[in-house]
């Protein structure tokens, strides 16, 4: 997980991980909070204050008595947000440090597409 993060706003992103990689369905339950507690080794208070989360982006769902559902737009909602938070943080830190290494474009791009063609090939293996 990432570290810096609030617990709760991890655990969050990992649901969200978990959705995005298809491990989560559209529509398909989770895992309760207990369940997802004891997975992540921390307090069912803590996870259900990422529910809580998740549920205010309109992410992940209640069903009453049932239990926690993923929505139908969540991957769209979750890379929306990611996004937008990207472009307003990740890359103006990149950029920042790109000029204290002396980076120019050109650099970045050949290095991505380095990246690009190790992760094309991990995936072929």
């Amino acid at each position: 997980m990432k570290t810096g993060i609030s617990l709760f706003i991890r655990i969050a992103d990992t649901v969200c991980d978990k959705i995005l990689s298809g491990d989560y369905q559209s529509e398909g339950r989770i895992p309760s909070v207990r369940d997802l507690a004891a997975e992540m080794e921390v307090n069912p208070n803590t996870v259900m204050r990422s529910v809580e989360r998740l549920q205010r982006y309109e992410i992940i769902y209640n069903k009453r008595g049932v239990g926690y559902f993923v929505a139908s737009d969540a991957r769209e909602k979750i890379h929306k947000m990611r996004l937008a938070n990207f472009l307003d943080n990740g890359l103006p830190s990149l950029f920042r440090e790109m000029d204290l290494l002396g980076l120019g474009i050109s650099e970045l791009a050949e290095a991505y597409k380095l990246y690009k063609l190790n992760s094309s090939n991990s995936e072929q293996s």
